[in-house]
């Protein structure tokens, strides 16, 4: 089978992200600590183990979302590293805010960065008009606002779409103070991505 396709992102000093080019954007992280590099939802992909290696020792994976089992166990088992799923206690330098049963999001404090599997995102199905980062459309109707309305990021990493890396604490405030009355801009928008998606290339 062929390598996935893969565009790195999200660069900066202590890490690196690296998306899919499709309607749902997935995309994966590493986070590197002291040499080591932590792997969060990660996909598999065209460079991706080369990427890892050349950044650092593999210390561990991290599974953000019950169903966002991707590619993190066969990248555990090839790394020789433990797959952690939806890590409730601090694994240093991260604490884990709960979402809901089955989501955790990740805080890395030195960093003042948030990185979430499903409930924040920047992909185009995710946003209604100009929205840099918007909550998940199932989740809309509630925000995590209690969770996540005292945290003051520097960035913001995503499962889907690319990371916001400006103005982060900004744009999370508009994601969670507007996501209910933006529903309507958002499902127009995701129909008509989804219809590009469709149209041949």
């Amino acid at each position: 089978m062929a390598a996935l396709k893969v565009q790195f992102c999200d660069e900066f000093d202590s890490g690196f992200g690296w998306i899919v080019d499709e309607f749902m954007e997935r995309c994966s992280h590493g986070l590197v600590v002291d040499g080591r590099v932590w792997l969060v939802d990660p996909l598999d992909g065209d460079g991706v183990e080369e990427r890892v290696r050349a950044a650092g020792e593999p210390a561990g994976v991290l599974q953000l979302l019950d169903r966002h089992n991707r590619d993190g166990a066969e990248l555990a088992s090839r790394f020789g590293v433990e797959h952690h799923v939806l890590p409730r206690e601090p694994i240093p330098p991260f604490e884990f805010v709960s979402i809901a049963g089955n989501e955790v999001v990740l805080w890395w404090p030195d960093e003042r960065l948030i990185v979430c599997a499903d409930v924040l995102g920047t992909a185009r199905y995710y946003c209604a008009g100009k929205e840099r980062l918007a909550v998940h459309p199932l989740r809309r109707l509630f925000p995590p606002r209690r969770q996540l309305s005292a945290a003051s990021p520097t960035r913001i990493f995503c499962g889907h779409g690319p990371g916001i890396h400006e103005d982060a604490e900004g744009a999370l405030g508009e994601a969670l103070s507007t996501s209910r009355r933006r529903i309507p801009g958002q499902v127009a928008a995701a129909v008509r991505s989804w219809r590009a998606s469709r149209r041949p290339s």
